[in-house]
């Protein structure tokens, strides 16, 4: 037994000792109960203390601006190394014997598991009259995807992701249709690497071509004629695909049929190894569009009229401070949705013939809502909003004016249509934090909209409530959260409760339901979402308040929803737990450091922990936007003024913490994590454990196999519960 059970044995005995000592009324019971409380205490705190590997602290330091900042796990970054697979070995071992001593840890992955069997749909999708969907019947580890003749066909397999291995460690990231509906080009991810591969599939016969493209990573396929374009690095170096550095990306054109050798170089610019290129083509295919960026926000536009190829490519956006999405065109110009003099977007029409901005034409100007998409279908503009992280969906036609609504079922997220721009049908799916995903089918002439696939989930959304709370921050800003709970719920300041946060790289937190909440929810808990600045909830300049130097606003804003919550008797900090991944990894791992005290358990996923080095591995080199880099004078002392693993302090009790990682995360490489976990396990002081569980086969989190879902999610509520003292009620 662990820490918290020989607590709670302690209790027992002690509550039967003193009920026999009143009635015995002797000395030889009071004897015998500090002896009991003696020997309890001495096994808490030395026998059953957790033993945590050994790290090896290397001699490394660097020196940055005159700061000399030791690294003494550097060889940890090796993740090929064999001292390195020792190590996760090592942790993994220390981990799971512990996980697997928790009593209930068996009763929580079978509620998840009776949970998340029931048939789940996505939205349908179609060319010609083949319609494609997918569906996963419960528990498969992947959704399979289908395809029939018509809306009302018999669906039959089409790919079927489960059958390419046993384990569940390939998946298929994405899938294009050829506009003859000849042909389905698909993506397919291996153990949950970024690194994709390209097969070809005819869609009559559901033969598979010979077509294959290796080394895709951060595109998409869009067809023209009878072929399509695609991204893709150089072959990397070997034993560098998981943690090298992407450089030199380049659009390619593949004809079906042809080796990968003979693909076409579309474009490329050698003088700018980190910069990244997406090719897309419009719905008629008359105009291919690149869009070239060198982060993850700000990018330049170019295109080719297609019926014009003698001009080569347009520059009709510059620079890479503004955002440029192409929606499609309207008589040879181009429907463009940008930032640029508008932090809360707009539409525009750009004439490649004199595209300076003067001569935009303004379709939909800025407005109180965030613009989050545009959509064509029948004839008509349908463009996605967002008012406090919630979606509106206002129907406009092609001068701007603005002709109607799209009434939502509740306060939820609105996905984009799926559909065409001269035929009257359309679907979308529509979710909330009580409401699961639902797929709708749309009716443009009508506005109406019924329920095409709709969930059973062993689950009552009424017995629910979701709240939106608005919450002032260190700086006197105002922050949205929201959060659920059961309907009568008593605020005591004794519930559990999971505080979620992401706060970056302009992504938007909005409500989504999700199954894995459940067992939080029916266990009295509450679960809170914090839309912190950083994000995009309210547009470009709320999510650069919490760029760069303005960073710790992120940390400020989560640190008052936490105090929020615990202010007004939601919980308190023995009871309150954190989480995020990627981005939001780092939010947990600053927060923890800064305020330990706030916490009960953290749960840092795949973050990025040691912000002097980000830059270095992979696509890091794109972060610098949001974050900057330990290469300005002015920026280093900023991330090392808030980098998690570098404001560990020794003697600290800190939150009991459960660090995620996976060994194939070519993202956010799991070097941050590895180095976080053995600086805090050797620095920290108390009583709570802190641990990492390290997957295998598995990287950032997308294509994750369902049976792994459930396991990772299993562990991270029995982990939360168990240090929470909370028996589910399973």
């Amino acid at each position: 037994m662990f820490f918290n059970q020989q607590i709670r044995s302690l209790k027992v005995i002690t509550k039967f000792l003193t009920k026999k000592q009143e009635k015995m009324k002797s000395k030889p019971t009071i004897i015998l109960a500090v002896l009991i409380v003696q020997l309890m205490f001495y096994s808490c705190s030395e026998r059953d203390k957790i033993e945590y590997p050994e790290t090896r602290m290397g001699d490394v330091v660097d020196e940055y601006f005159g700061v000399k900042v030791p690294d003494p796990y550097r060889w940890l970054e090796d993740e090929n190394s064999k001292e390195t697979k020792a190590w996760v070995k090592a942790q993994n071992e220390v981990t799971f014997d512990y996980l697997e001593n928790i009593p209930f840890r068996n009763k929580i992955n079978e509620r998840l598991t009776e949970l998340s069997d029931f048939p789940r749909y996505g939205t349908p999708f179609w060319e010609g009259n083949y319609y494609f969907f997918y569906k996963n019947e419960g528990t498969q580890n992947h959704s399979v995807l289908y395809v029939q003749d018509g809306i009302d066909g018999e669906p039959r397999e089409f790919i079927n992701p489960n059958k390419m291995c046993e384990d569940g460690t390939i998946s298929v990231s994405s899938v294009s249709i050829c506009n003859n509906a000849k042909y389905v080009a698909y993506r397919v991810s291996k153990a949950g690497s970024d690194w994709t591969e390209i097969f070809v599939k005819e869609i009559e016969s559901g033969e598979n071509l010979d077509d294959h493209i290796k080394w895709v990573k951060f595109s998409g396929i869009s067809w023209e004629g009878n072929g399509f374009y695609y991204s893709r690095y150089d072959e990397p170096a070997p034993g560098e695909a998981l943690s090298g550095t992407n450089e030199y990306h380049k659009i390619y054109y593949h004809e079906v049929g042809t080796p990968q050798s003979e693909d076409v170089l579309i474009y490329h610019n050698p003088d700018e190894p980190r910069r990244n290129f997406f090719a897309g083509t419009t719905e008629d295919e008359r105009f291919l569009i690149i869009s070239e960026s060198e982060s993850t926000s700000g990018n330049a536009l170019k295109i080719k009229d297609n019926k014009n190829p003698g001009l080569g490519f347009v520059k009709i956006a510059e620079g890479f401070d503004f955002d440029y999405r192409a929606v499609d065109h309207i008589d040879g110009k181009i429907l463009v949705l940008t930032n640029y003099v508008a932090p809360k977007y707009r539409l525009v029409l750009i004439n490649p013939q004199d595209p300076a901005p003067s001569s935009w034409q303004e379709i939909l100007p800025e407005r109180e809502e965030v613009l989050r998409s545009v959509s064509q279908i029948g004839g008509k503009l349908f463009a996605h909003y967002m008012k406090d992280a919630s979606s509106r969906v206002y129907i406009y036609d092609y001068d701007g004016k603005q002709t109607g609504e799209l009434e939502l079922p509740t306060l939820g997220s609105f996905s984009r249509f799926s559909g065409k721009k001269d035929e009257n049908i359309a679907f979308f799916s529509f979710t909330s934090f009580t409401y699961p995903t639902t797929i709708f089918k749309y009716d443009v002439a009508t506005n109406e909209y019924e329920a095409y696939k709709e969930p059973e989930v062993d689950f009552d959304p009424e017995a629910y409530e979701t709240k939106q709370a608005f919450f002032t921050s260190k700086d006197g800003t105002v922050v949205p959260m929201f959060i659920v709970h059961k309907k009568g719920l008593e605020l005591d300041g004794n519930n559990p409760a999971l505080l979620y946060g992401y706060g970056g790289f302009n992504a938007s937190l909005t409500p989504g339901f999700s199954v894995s909440r459940i067992v939080l929810l029916e266990n009295n808990g509450i679960y809170a979402m914090a839309n912190t600045r950083g994000g995009g909830e309210y547009g470009r300049e709320w999510h650069m308040a919490g760029a760069q130097l303005n960073r710790q606003n992120v940390f400020d804003d989560f640190i008052a929803a936490a105090e929020y919550l615990i202010d007004n008797k939601y919980t308190s900090p023995q009871r309150l737990a954190i989480q995020g991944g990627s981005n939001g990894g780092l939010l947990v791992g600053a927060v923890m450091t800064q305020r330990p005290e706030l916490f009960k358990v953290a749960l840092p996923a795949v973050g990025v922990l040691d912000m002097l080095r980000y830059h270095k591995f992979t696509i890091g080199w794109a972060w610098a936007t949001d974050y900057g880099t330990s290469e300005d004078s002015v920026h280093f002392h900023n991330l090392y003024s808030y980098s998690p693993l570098h404001n560990i302090k020794e003697g600290v009790n800190y939150p009991a913490t459960l660090v995620t990682t996976a060994d194939h995360d070519d993202r956010v490489v799991p070097a941050h994590s590895y180095k976080f976990i053995a600086e805090l396990q050797r620095k920290h002081k108390g009583p709570n454990p802190v641990l990492i569980r390290i997957e295998t086969d598995a990287g950032h989190g997308a294509g994750k196999p369902m049976s792994k879902i459930i396991e990772g999610q299993t562990d991270i509520w029995s982990f939360i519960f168990y240090n929470m003292d909370v028996t589910p009620i399973y």
